[in-house]
């Protein structure tokens, strides 16, 4: 199994991006857009089933996580032209994505308008737009996202107010006790997925990414909360959508209502899964359904 490799990116304009990748390349590229928060990194796990399958796998911290530079005022839409760059950047003409929990709407943003640029995208416990028709954002949710949300809806003082103080105890934390900082937000299912090296390498990647400051965090949860700058019913290229309906960080209706809405897609809304679990369990079957795209 091929070592990730770790590197900075220049980007036309002079910001960079820091980025995590294992395998060939030239091979057929996979862009994973993490959660948040998180920097880039990627699962030892999930570069093992890429590369059984013959594929490069790649992550970027987004604007203002770990050694990436802040892109202020950045909505989820600016995602698309990041990764279109960081693609330039790396030689590689057409990929697959997908994104998981925060990283979902940055995939789904590279699907709606990166064109057939991206053979096929994947969304695994994504958030839907805040202001969604028909849809209650926060219901479901667990307290601290109840708070996050809410502190992100004052502004970005009140959240910054409200993250900076969680950033030493995140920092020093191992999975147990991560575990206990995120127990309003993990279902049972996904508290018994969140140990050993999984957990040991998620918490791995949030600290990388918060370890320059909340720059990155705090951006993403104000994009979360405002206009997108596209609608998930613009995309037309192969789209699959993971949901489980025990998820207290995106709940289940955030999947419905992008099911809905990209009707055309391959829709897995999961009854045994929650948040996590479908980083544990279903990537496999993600990078299998992506590459049959190439």
């Amino acid at each position: 199994m091929p070592e990730q490799r770790r590197h900075l990116v220049p980007l036309p304009g002079g910001r960079r991006l820091e980025v995590a990748e294992a395998g060939t390349p030239g091979a057929p590229a996979v862009i994973v857009h993490n959660g948040t928060p998180s920097g880039a990194g990627l699962i030892a796990e999930h570069i093992a089933d890429a590369f059984s399958r013959g594929l490069r796998i790649i992550s970027y911290g987004r604007p203002g996580y770990g050694q990436s530079t802040r892109n202020p005022g950045r909505n989820v839409a600016s995602a698309a032209r990041d990764t279109a760059q960081l693609a330039d950047a790396l030689g590689i003409e057409r990929f697959a994505t997908w994104g998981i929990s925060g990283g979902g709407p940055h995939a789904l943003a590279c699907a709606a308008l990166l064109g057939d640029r991206v053979v096929a995208a994947a969304s695994l416990a994504s958030v839907a737009p805040y202001d969604a028709e028909g849809l209650n954002f926060l219901q479901g949710m667990g307290q601290d996202n109840l708070d996050e949300f809410g502190a992100a809806q004052r502004g970005e003082e009140a959240l910054s107010a409200y993250l900076k103080p969680q950033v030493p105890t995140l920092l020093g934390a191992d999975a147990g006790t991560l575990a206990e900082h995120m127990r309003t937000l993990l279902s049972p299912p996904d508290r018994a997925v969140f140990t050993g090296s999984f957990g040991e390498q998620l918490a791995g990647i949030m600290q990388d990414g918060l370890s320059m400051g909340i720059d990155g965090w705090a951006d993403d949860d104000l994009a979360f909360s405002r206009p997108w700058g596209f609608s998930p019913s613009e995309i037309s290229v192969p789209l699959q959508i993971w949901q489980g309906p025990h998820d207290l960080m995106v709940p289940f209706t955030h999947g419905e209502w992008l099911a809905e809405h990209v009707p055309q897609a391959d829709v897995h809304l999961s009854p045994d899964d929650g948040h996590l679990t479908l980083y544990v369990r279903r990537v496999p079957e993600v990078h299998a359904w992506l590459a049959s795209h190439f």
